[in-house]
């Protein structure tokens, strides 16, 4: 019976390895790609549900930039700010160029105010009276052409709002 040499030994080694490993990282990327989008799915008076992936803002510095220097959304996309605590929050559209609607969100998961249509590159500040611990940001003029109003519920989808840091 002939015998390997020592030098085609290491070089199956090397090649079970490189193949394990290979295989390892193939199956990471597909337990990645499996996990849930976050979304925010907002349930209207008329009985409409519009869901919306969104990207999370769950940091201070994440809140800071937001969806400046963006050039577009798309329509079934936008932001969720997240904040440690129920305030007044304001926001401004510095560096901005779309137009944005910010639907303003209760603790209690309920909608307490929206402003739409806010002006690119604006530096106004943007508020709706009452408190909010979640703001989602979408495309300007979404909000009116579904119906989206004050009271409205909203609902979160692969999304921990416990998460958030200060």
């Amino acid at each position: 019976m002939p015998r390997l040499s020592q030098r085609t030994c290491k070089s199956n080694m090397r090649a079970r390895r490189r193949s394990l490993f290979l295989t390892l990282f193939a199956v990471l990327l597909q337990v990645s790609a499996c996990q849930a989008q976050p979304q925010v799915t907002i349930a209207t008076e008329g009985g409409r549900e519009l869901t919306f992936q969104v990207e999370v803002a769950d940091t201070p510095a994440k809140r800071e930039l937001g969806l400046q220097y963006r050039r577009d959304l798309a329509v079934d996309h936008g932001m969720i700010f997240l904040f440690p605590a129920e305030s007044e929050h304001s926001f401004w559209m510095k560096n901005t160029p779309i137009p944005l609607d910010m639907i303003f969100i209760s603790k209690d998961l309920k909608i307490v105010g929206i402003v739409e249509q806010a002006v690119p590159f604006s530096t106004d500040s943007r508020s709706v009276p009452g408190a909010s611990q979640f703001v989602l940001e979408i495309n300007g003029g979404l909000s009116k052409r579904h119906g989206i109003k004050a009271g409205d519920s909203v609902r979160f989808q692969a999304l921990s709002p416990e998460s958030v840091k200060q």
